[in-house]
C-alpha cells in the first residue's frame, strides 16, 4: 500500500483512533504532538491524519493539539473533525502558540512540528524513541550536513546555503549545541525539560532559544535526519520573513552570549590598545613608521572602550543569570567569588592612584617649566597613561558596585 493511501484516512477512523487513545488514559499519554496554526486549512487535515496513522502503527499512546493562533479560515473546525484537541491562543507570535499548546499536553513527550505539510509526521516515531533510549530533546536535521534530505522547492535558496548553515555554525560554535539545522521545527523533547528551560521567546526565536538553553543545562540533544518537503499551502505564503527573522535570530543569539557580544570584543580592543602602548611609548619606528604621542591617543581609546565592553559582558551575564533568562554558570560564580566588590575597590584605588600621580608628575613638570610650553612627545607620555589609568579607576571602582548591587538584589 502506498504512503499516501497509508496516510489518507477518513475523519471518523481518526476520531476513533483519538477515543481508542484516551480510553487508554489509565497508563497515561505518553507523546503529545504540538502544532502551530495560523490559517493552515490548506495542510491541517494531511498533517493530523498523518499524527495519528504514525501513532496507531507504532503502538503510541497519543494526542494531537493544534494551537491555533487565531485562524480565520476554519482550521478550527479541521483540527476538531479530525480529532485533535484545539487550544486557542489570544496572543499572537509562534513561540507564543506553542508554549500555551505545550502548557496544555498531558504527554511526557512534546512533539513540535508545523502544519504546512513540509514536515513528515510519519517520521515522528524515530523522534520518540530517541527520547526513550535517554535523549532529553531529539532535533530535526533537513541539512545534508546532517543527513537530512531537501526536496525540490522545499527551502528557499538563502535559506539552504548561507541563513541556515550560517545559524548552525553559530550555535554550534558559541553554544556548543550539537545540531546541524538550529531551525528545524520538527523536534521532540521531554516535557520536564520544557519547564526547566523557562523558554520567554514569543516569535520564531522561539525555536533557537530552545537549542540555546538546552544546550546550556547540558541537556542530551540528539540530532534525527529528516527529509523536508515543499510547503503544501496555497491560500498565503511562509509565515517565515527572511531577513526580519534572520536579523531576529543574530539579536537573539548575541543577547543570550555577553561573552560574544561584549567579552571577546572588549578584550581584543584592549589588547590592541595595550599593544599600541608598548610600540609608543618608547616612540618605536616600524618600517619607516614613527609611533608617538598619536597613537597613544588611539591606544587609550581602545583600552577605554575594550574594559567598557568587559565591564558590559560581566554586568549582562550577571543580571541575565539572576533574571532566569541565562542558566546559571559556574565560571561566572567563580567569578563573583574572587572578584568581591572589596577586591574591585582596591584594584580601582591603586589604579587611580597610579593615574593621578603620573597627572600631578606632568603637572609639576609644567611648574618647573614656570606654565609655559612643555615638550609635547615627552609630556604626553606621561599625560596619556595618567589619564588612562584614571578613567579605567574610575570605571572599576562604579563597575564593582554595579555588579554588587545586582548581586544583592538576587541574593
Amino acid at each position: 500500500m502506498s504512503t499516501l493511501i497509508a496516510v489518507r484516512m477518513s475523519a471518523m477512523a481518526a476520531t476513533a483512533f483519538l477515543k481508542t487513545t484516551h480510553d487508554a488514559a489509565d497508563e497515561g499519554i505518553e507523546v503529545s504532538v504540538v502544532m502551530p496554526c495560523l490559517n493552515e486549512a490548506d495542510t491541517l487535515t494531511v498533517c493530523v491524519e498523518k499524527c495519528h496513522t504514525a501513532m496507531r502503527a507504532a503502538g503510541i499512546h497519543g494526542e494531537v493539539i493544534v494551537a491555533d493562533n487565531g485562524s480565520t479560515d476554519g482550521s478550527q473546525a479541521i483540527a476538531s473533525r479530525m480529532g485533535a484537541r484545539v487550544v486557542n491562543v489570544a496572543d499572537r507570535g509562534y513561540g507564543q502558540a506553542l508554549r500555551s499548546g505545550i502548557a496544555a499536553a498531558r504527554g511526557r513527550y512534546i512533539v513540535m512540528g508545523d502544519a504546512d505539510d513540509s514536515y513528515d509526521f510519519l517520521e515522528l516515531p524515530r523522534f520518540v524513541d530517541a527520547l526513550r533510549a535517554g535523549y532529553d530533546l531529539a532535533q530535526g536535521c533537513r541539512l545534508p550536513s546532517g543527513g537530512g534530505t531537501i526536496r525540490q522547492g522545499a527551502m528557499p535558496f538563502l535559506h539552504r546555503w548561507w541563513g541556515n548553515p550560517m545559524f548552525s555554525a553559530m550555535v554550534r560554535s558559541m553554544f556548543w549545541a550539537p545540531v546541524h539545522d538550529v531551525y528545524c521545527g520538527l523536534r521532540a523533547f521531554r516535557k520536564e525539560l520544557f519547564e526547566q528551560l523557562d523558554l520567554r521567546s514569543s516569535g520564531m526565536e522561539f525555536a533557537t532559544e530552545m537549542i540555546i538553553k538546552s544546550s546550556l543545562q547540558n541537556a542530551r540533544i540528539a540530532e534525527v535526519p529528516i527529509t523536508l518537503h515543499p510547503d503544501g499551502r496555497k491560500a498565503h505564503a511562509p509565515h517565515l520573513k527572511t531577513f526580519r527573522d534572520g536579523w531576529r535570530t543574530l539579536r537573539f543569539f548575541l543577547m543570550c552570549s555577553p561573552r560574544w557580544l561584549f567579552l571577546y570584543p572588549g578584550v581584543l580592543l584592549a589588547a590592541l590598545g595595550a599593544l599600541g602602548y608598548a610600540i609608543a611609548m618608547p616612540g618605536v619606528t616600524i618600517a619607516g613608521v614613527r609611533f608617538d604621542a598619536h597613537t597613544l591617543l588611539f591606544s587609550t581609546l581602545a583600552i577605554l572602550v575594550g574594559e567598557q565592553a568587559v565591564i558590559f559582558a560581566v554586568c549582562a551575564k550577571t543580571i541575565a543569570m539572576a533574571e532566569g533568562v541565562l542558566p546559571p554558570n559556574r565560571r561566572m560564580e567563580t567569578f563573583h567569588r574572587v572578584a568581591t566588590v572589596e577586591r574591585g575597590l582596591v584594584a580601582s584605588l591603586i589604579t587611580m592612584s597610579v593615574g593621578i600621580t603620573l597627572l600631578l608628575m606632568a603637572v609639576n613638570q609644567w611648574r618647573l617649566h614656570e606654565f609655559g610650553n612643555l615638550d609635547y612627545a615627552n609630556t604626553m607620555r606621561i599625560v596619556v597613561p595618567g589619564v588612562m589609568l584614571t578613567a579605567v579607576g574610575i570605571q572599576t571602582l562604579f563597575a564593582s558596585f554595579l555588579i554588587g548591587i545586582v548581586r544583592t538584589a538576587r541574593s
